[in-house]
């Protein structure tokens, strides 16, 4: 594909009627649009995590309610659809109002003014926003005869930023106050459709909207957020094809690497179809480069609001086991680390037995990030302070030079595993491998610790593009690293390995009782 004649894609667009009048691909969820509407219940919520498009995705409800069939000239809903009416649609995204309860009435106060200036409506100054809002419900249902449309997006936006401040408890009486009415006027609505990563139950516009039907379990919706398989082949072969041309790979080898990196996610277990992460996919595709497109957006940052000690946990969380009650129903403040860690995206679900879902990382990106996010708290370092030596590290064992390797390694873990005082419970060598591993995830490369073989346990095995890495960890007073290669070599730890196209490197790494670092090293 020549790149000055190339197609646009909606990397980061949430604008349905952008993306469709100026041409840019879409991935037509249309007829799940339409069903949502019609065949749904009246007060709707939707879980999903950021940058999953739920903004897009409010859009394009927005665009269908308010009757504008243009926009969907040739899309499947125009099977479906013959009545085009236009409904009065009122729209709030409160994620613009910030995490304080001042800046989320100065929203919704500018938000009302617009919708009165609509309708004609002059509020008495002594007005409560909850009174504005009936107001503007009402006089939109007069004036057009039809049912009101209300669509909230991003509505855990100030109770997340907020969380464990002192202004938490002034957003959450605003939501009470103010979202109350969308109940005692719902004869006079035909959908109020809301949207959110977190769920916050007890405190929230929850509290106040009792009557929520929640489908982000529901497995006629698994696929309205984020791209499957099927959509791949029918809106993006032109872009698999040209990021296979641009790094020289096979089309089987773009679609793998790319499955491995963003794939993987499932939200109902009556539908495990495996879903994309729509924002890493597009943004990978339009720059023909596999990247974390999604941590780098900010993913990562309320991470340890919600999450404590989560550099020592988080191996745990990579196949890990919750109620269905809890995941589905509970509040994000008191349903554990694995609940938040779900509805933000950085787990999945894998299997269900009876009433326990299976969780695990959904892909390599959200596995990656959250190792990059840990690594600092863990080494006791600024994240400023250890990339050079990230990259140090990942360039040189790629390329197979041990010897810079291992320096880059010694300088990373020197005295850590001595003085982070959080792993105090662990014996020693249990330490040296929770830190490794982390560092190797975090520079991106495949780890499997404690590989379970016929004749033995690997302590860690490191995957890089061009390497297999497989690593014997022993203490100094443990027989150090003549010990850990006899263990490779007597046990033949790297013989399942040899298949591989990659060269497979033994590598027995001696480490002081103490704590005080790599010591020595030896390969094979």
């Amino acid at each position: 594909m020549n790149q000055f004649n190339r197609r646009r894609l909606p990397a980061g667009i949430q604008s349905f009627k952008k993306i469709r009048q100026e041409d840019f691909v879409y991935v037509d969820k249309s007829d799940l649009v339409w069903h949502l509407v019609n065949y749904g219940d009246r007060f709707v919520y939707l879980s999903r995590p950021r940058r999953f498009g739920k903004s897009l995705l409010i859009d394009t409800l927005q665009s269908y309610l308010e009757g504008r069939r243009e926009l969907f000239d040739g899309l499947k809903i125009m099977d479906l659809e013959y009545d085009w009416k236009q409904y009065p649609v009122i729209r709030l995204d409160m994620s613009r109002g910030g995490a304080t309860a001042d800046g989320i009435i100065s929203y919704l106060d500018i938000r009302f003014g617009e919708y009165e200036k609509k309708y004609g409506i002059t509020p008495k100054s002594t007005a409560q926003l909850s009174d504005r809002l009936n107001a503007i419900i009402m006089a939109a249902f007069e004036n057009t005869g039809l049912q009101v449309c209300v669509l909230i997006d991003e509505y855990d936006f100030p109770l997340q930023h907020s969380w464990k401040t002192d202004a938490h408890d002034g957003c959450t009486s605003v939501y009470r106050e103010v979202f109350a009415i969308l109940k005692a006027n719902d004869e006079y609505e035909k959908l109020v459709f809301i949207t959110g990563i977190t769920k916050f139950t007890q405190i929230s516009l929850f509290s106040a909207l009792n009557n929520l039907t929640n489908i982000s379990f529901l497995p006629e919706y698994a696929t309205i957020c984020g791209i499957t398989e099927q959509e791949i082949t029918s809106n993006f072969m032109p872009e698999l094809q040209r990021m296979a041309e641009v790094n020289g790979w096979t089309g089987k080898e773009t679609h793998d690497r790319l499955k491995e990196y963003y794939d993987g996610y499932h939200f109902s277990e009556d539908n495990m179809t495996d879903v994309y992460n729509p924002y890493s996919l597009v943004n990978s595709l339009n720059q023909s480069r596999l990247r974390n497109y999604w941590a780098s957006s900010g993913a990562t940052t309320l991470l340890p609001k919600f999450i404590d000690d989560m550099e020592i946990h988080l191996a745990d969380f990579e196949d890990c086991m919750i109620i269905r009650n809890v995941i589905e129903t509970s509040d994000v403040t008191a349903g554990g680390a694995e609940l938040f860690l779900y509805q933000s995206g950085y787990l999945t679900i894998k299997s269900v037995e009876g009433n326990v879902y299976h969780l695990g990382f959904p892909n390599e990106e959200v596995r990656q990030a959250l190792y990059e996010c840990v690594l600092p708290a863990l080494t006791l370092r600024k994240s400023g302070d250890i990339q050079s030596l990230q990259a140090q590290l990942y360039a040189h064992m790629d390329a197979g030079r041990l010897e810079d390797a291992m320096k880059v390694l010694k300088s990373l873990i020197a005295d850590v595993p001595y003085s982070n005082k959080k792993l105090a419970s662990m014996d020693m060598e249990e330490r040296y491998r929770l830190i490794l591993s982390t560092i190797f995830n975090a520079i991106g490369f495949k780890v499997s610790v404690e590989r379970v073989l016929a004749n033995g346990r690997i302590d860690i095995v490191v995957t890089t593009p061009r390497r297999i890495y497989v690593i014997e960890l022993k203490l100094r007073n443990n027989g150090g690293k003549e010990s850990a290669v006899r263990q490779i070599l007597v046990n033949s730890y790297m013989e399942p390995f040899k298949a591989d196209k990659r060269d497979v490197i033994g590598l027995g790494l001696e480490l002081d009782d103490m704590g005080r670092g790599l010591l020595d090293w030896m390969a094979v």
